[in-house]
């Protein structure tokens, strides 16, 4: 090799690895510009796992968050929303005719034993539910973690972690270990909010998360209070103490020593990002994590939701509708994302509502991250087992139409008609996508299809099967390689382009093809881009 070939070799690796080795500011100008990491957008349905101390009374009152018990405990009636009054007397309730009003809430260490937890198996079903991605809450607003943790400890001057208390285990580990074994991505979730952590008291954090003003409810009326100088001295420092000695420490830990391809942190509404001081933690991952070409994180770090983040997120509620940026809607099966024993089955989605969500979203660009909130003891309630066997049935069939997949021109096909609008609340307190589908009000429109693309393949999904043996896509365009199949079908189907679209003949379907009872998906290859 010539000595300018030779040269001219080095410039570019070394030009490459200068590119390669992005460094990311403490701003979101900077952070902002990293490109997500493709493998999330491609996964499109992700486990969610909400599991602690809480786990253990495994109790609130319906429509409501179990995870939230220790806080509920704590509410101040006279001050709170109805929602959050309401679960308060239900829960101090149950918990002082079963516990007793004495019984802190650190006593539920005794009984948060996981006995029963056997890493491999939970792996197994989730590898089974046809989910590309884990995330479990390594330590959720309590501020109990589930892995080693002497800040936790310390802080709290106790065991309060799995390993040196209950279930005398690392489970973060013991589960990281098992997901990435069968293939999966591994994520954890950590609440960078601790509700009652010694170092923070909450009288401090109050002050912190109204600025110099607070709101004070007394008789229904509400008061300003202005706090002194050392008030909001006192409370800032109580903030960096649990932020240096706490906070920062076990995110650096689990980002070290598990190596998460996913970061989610939440209870971020509490205070802006420049009080939580996220941002020189999250450049520090992207610039010095072993895994960071393949990590990700979520929008929820300081009042920055929909805003700012490697990919946006929202809590039972419709998703984005723009799909150029990474989203992704997290929900339970039921109401509840940590274990609530008294819903039963009828407060559980079914698998065909599941599917039906899964695909109403994946059309618009997202992901489900879907929870399940296991016992105490460390099993995964079989009717959670249930559904995501079934979502994991269906995939095995149509997993093609999903994975991988882009937004086509549109996500859906409406009939004639109205088409109805819904909100957040709507999707929280109800469940319309049945509506927008197979149960519509007299008069409104229906999405007869839901849509996604590969490279130049259609993938069509009617959330029932269709009453005419001839069906009308519109908009699309052949070409002399296009074919169109049911999918888990090989049989071809006829087809003819007119000014509107395509319309297929499905004449030839008989009921021993259908892999599915509902939601079927057809491909059509070779479309016109």
């Amino acid at each position: 090799m010539s000595t300018y070939k030779y040269n001219l070799l080095l410039t570019i690796v070394f030009t490459t690895s200068i590119f390669s080795q992005q460094t990311y500011q403490p701003n979101w100008e900077s952070i902002d510009k990293r490109k997500n990491p493709q493998w999330f957008s491609n996964a499109k349905f992700g486990i969610f796992i909400h599991w602690g101390l809480y786990s253990v009374p495994g109790y609130t009152n319906k429509g409501t968050y179990a995870e939230w018990y220790w806080n509920a405990l704590n509410e101040d009636p006279t001050t709170a929303k109805k929602s959050r009054r309401e679960r308060h007397f239900a829960i101090t309730k149950f918990h002082n005719e079963n516990y007793g009003s004495d019984y802190h809430y650190s006593n539920f260490k005794d009984g948060f034993k996981a006995e029963l937890f056997n890493p491999d198996e939970w792996a197994n079903i989730f590898k089974r539910s046809g989910a590309k991605y884990v995330v479990l809450t390594s330590k959720h607003h309590d501020g109990y973690c589930l892995f080693p943790s002497t800040e936790a400890s310390e802080s709290y001057e106790m065991a309060w972690n799995s390993v040196e208390s209950g279930p005398k285990r690392d489970l973060v580990g013991d589960l990281t270990s098992a997901v990435k074994n069968v293939g999966l991505k591994m994520g954890l979730y950590y609440s960078i909010w601790d509700w009652y952590n010694p170092y923070w008291p909450k009288e401090q954090q109050a002050i912190l998360s109204k600025g110099s003003m607070a709101v004070n409810f007394k008789d229904g009326i509400a008061k300003k209070n202005k706090f002194s100088d050392e008030e909001i001295f006192a409370a800032q420092k109580g903030l960096d103490k649990y932020i240096d000695k706490v906070m920062l420490p076990q995110l650096k830990q689990l980002v070290t020593n598990y190596e998460p391809a996913l970061l989610f942190s939440d209870g971020d509404w509490w205070m802006d990002y420049k009080k939580w001081r996220t941002l020189p933690f999250l450049s520090w991952a992207l610039n010095n994590a072993a895994n960071k070409d393949e990590l990700v994180f979520n929008d929820r770090w300081g009042k920055v939701r929909g805003k700012h983040g490697g990919y946006y997120t929202t809590e039972y509620g419709s998703g984005f509708a723009d799909g150029t940026i990474p989203w992704e809607e997290n929900r339970g099966i039921g109401m509840s994302f940590g274990i609530n024993r008294i819903e039963n089955i009828d407060d559980y989605r079914t698998d065909k509502e599941l599917i039906f969500m899964l695909i109403d979203i994946v059309s618009r660009g997202g992901n489900l991250l879907l929870n399940i909130g296991p016992n105490a003891d460390g099993t995964i309630p079989v009717i959670m087992q249930q559904r995501l066997i079934e979502i994991g049935n269906w995939l095995s069939v149509y997993g093609e139409g999903i994975y991988d997949t882009k937004q086509w021109i549109k996500d859906a096909q409406w009939s004639s008609g109205m088409i109805p609008s819904f909100t957040k609340n709507d999707f929280h307190a109800g469940f319309p996508i049945y509506e927008m589908t197979i149960n519509p009000k007299m008069g409104n429109a229906v999405k007869e299809f839901w849509f996604t693309k590969k490279q130049n393949n259609l993938y069509v999904f009617a959330p029932e099967w269709p009453k005419n043996i001839n069906i009308l896509i519109k908009d699309v365009k052949t070409t002399n390689k296009t074919e169109v199949k049911l999918m888990g079908c090989e049989k071809s189907l006829p087809y003819k382009e007119t000014s509107y679209g395509i319309v297929i003949d499905i004449s030839s379907i008989t009921i021993n093809d259908l892999k599915s009872q509902y939601v079927f998906g057809f491909k059509v290859s070779n479309v016109e881009e």
